[in-house]
């Protein structure tokens, strides 16, 4: 594979997730202590196309089940008590998100068993911005938000924002549009 072709790739990660499959990955492997091969069964993937994910030589997450079972298994990662579950309990949760229905679903936010609603990921921009990039690529999201602009300009800049912009971004609008609420 051509350096040119994993340069390609990890831009239109950055497009699609706004960053690198490796960082969000290699987050989420140092924070569950866990191997890819282990990742990449939760996730439903084989640990080839994981790596092949992790080192640009694929750009896509062609699967929105996995999409799904991802955003689940970083929701879970950001939990504020996180650090508190035992290894048995994150296995338990672990075991929760891999069992997750494998049936697309592009109209429902996909969910996870956790003990508390206090202990809800405090991120939901990862979460928008995960649903909205496994829903649609970055050129049908600006379509999108180009049809609607004449009458929703709000709507169509959150489209483009969550998902086609950079996560520093959106982060930053959701502060803005949260403290003017």
């Amino acid at each position: 594979m051509t350096d040119d072709v994993v340069i390609r790739n990890r831009a239109r990660q950055i497009e699609w997730y706004g960053e690198p499959l490796h960082d969000r990955f290699r987050r989420l492997l140092d924070r569950l202590r866990l191997p890819q091969s282990a990742l990449a069964e939760v996730l439903g993937l084989s640990a080839p196309m994981l790596s092949q994910l992790m080192s640009g030589q694929r750009a896509k997450i062609s699967n929105p089940a996995v999409v799904s079972r991802l955003m689940a298994v970083e929701a879970l990662a950001a939990e504020p008590g996180f650090a508190l579950l035992s290894a048995d309990e994150v296995r338990e949760r672990l075991d929760q998100v891999r069992s997750q229905n494998t049936t697309p679903s592009y109209l429902s936010v996909p969910t996870v068993q956790h003990p508390a609603p206090a202990t809800r990921s405090a991120d939901p921009v990862a979460g928008i911005q995960a649903l909205l990039r496994g829903l649609a690529s970055a050129a049908e999201i600006e379509d999108a938000a180009r049809l609607i602009e004449p009458h929703h300009p709000d709507l169509a800049t959150m489209l483009r924002v969550y998902g086609n912009g950079r996560t520093a971004d959106a982060r930053a609008h959701y502060a803005r549009v949260m403290d003017d609420s």
